[in-house]
């Protein structure tokens, strides 16, 4: 095995452009929160829990209960990002645009992963804030039906042509590349009408990448940070994690946890997980550390008496 990256890693303080977003309605500044991003898939065949939320009323309950436990975004899937064979663009907007109907109101920013403009544009015209596109712009289309609204675009790293198998990926420096990727996109993005401030980046972790890639990309995240972009870390009970620790899908959570916050410290200010009320709690826990949120109470040696949280 090769010995992997020596760099520095610490706590990374991003340098924004655009500190503060406007989105769903509220402004966020991404120098002192983070935001969980919970994930609910119309899709029967969903790597992680295998068509649980295909349904519309469980794909609806799923995105309430994320949003009651504290997910500030939603991320609606109508089709999986790994291989498989097309799903015909009207049965993808049929999957996503009811959901975004139905949450439009809920109070979360309600994001649509597409790689399709016509299905960009139908989820926005219903509602969503945010369009989520795991091919890095594939289709400028998808670009083009942002630009011409105020919703906020992800641009992920990934390498394959959609839905199709990306044998045995090779990289000379995965974070060197990926960086070059996220920064030509975004240069397209611009380029096609996409304002800087409405532009989210995702380096794509297991997207096209082995565990060892992802493990190197996760520890350099930091660098990306320095694009001046908020940073998407998706990183939940994903193969890299499995690998790690020889762990299956349902026996992914602290590995998720622990990636999430690392990530985090090294710029991520969008966690998009699973498992919500528990990376939600994380988040909280390392907005506390940063002083950037009070504690929720206060009451431990402070109180004149001992108490059975004294020590």
């Amino acid at each position: 095995m090769a010995a992997p990256s020596t760099r520095a890693i610490g706590w990374v303080e991003p340098q924004y452009r655009h500190p503060v977003r406007r989105i769903a309605g509220r402004d966020v500044d991404y120098r002192r929160e983070i935001q969980v991003m919970a994930v609910v898939n119309r899709t029967p065949d969903s790597f992680y829990d295998r068509g649980a939320t295909f349904g519309l009323d469980a794909a609806v309950d799923a995105g309430r209960r994320a949003i009651a436990a504290g997910a500030a975004w939603i991320d609606i899937g109508g089709a999986k990002f790994g291989p498989g064979p097309a799903i015909p663009i009207a049965e993808e907007i049929d999957r996503v645009v009811p959901v975004v109907e139905a949450l439009r109101d809920d109070g979360a920013a309600l994001s649509v992963d597409t790689f399709h403009g016509e299905v960009a544009r139908a989820a926005i015209a219903a509602g969503a804030h945010v369009i989520n596109d795991t091919t890095g712009i594939h289709d400028p289309a998808l670009a083009e039906a942002v630009a011409a609204s105020d919703a906020t675009l992800v641009i992920t790293h990934s390498r394959a042509e959609p839905r199709q198998w990306f044998p045995r990926p090779e990289y000379a420096d995965v974070v060197d590349e990926v960086r070059a990727f996220l920064e030509q996109r975004v240069a397209l993005a611009v380029s096609l009408g996409v304002p800087e401030d409405r532009i989210v980046l995702d380096p794509g972790h297991d997207l096209n990448k082995n565990t060892r890639h992802t493990l190197e990309l996760t520890r350099r995240f930091g660098e990306f940070a320095g694009l001046g972009f908020p940073l998407v870390a998706a990183v939940s009970n994903k193969d890299f994690i499995g690998e790690s620790l020889d762990r299956p899908r349902d026996g992914r959570l602290a590995g998720s946890i622990a990636a999430a916050v690392f990530c985090a410290a090294q710029g991520a200010r969008i966690l998009r997980m699973h498992n919500v009320a528990e990376s939600v709690d994380a988040a909280r826990m390392v907005e506390a550390i940063m002083g950037w949120r009070e504690p929720a109470y206060l009451k431990h040696n402070l109180v004149d008496g001992p108490n059975e949280e004294s020590a």
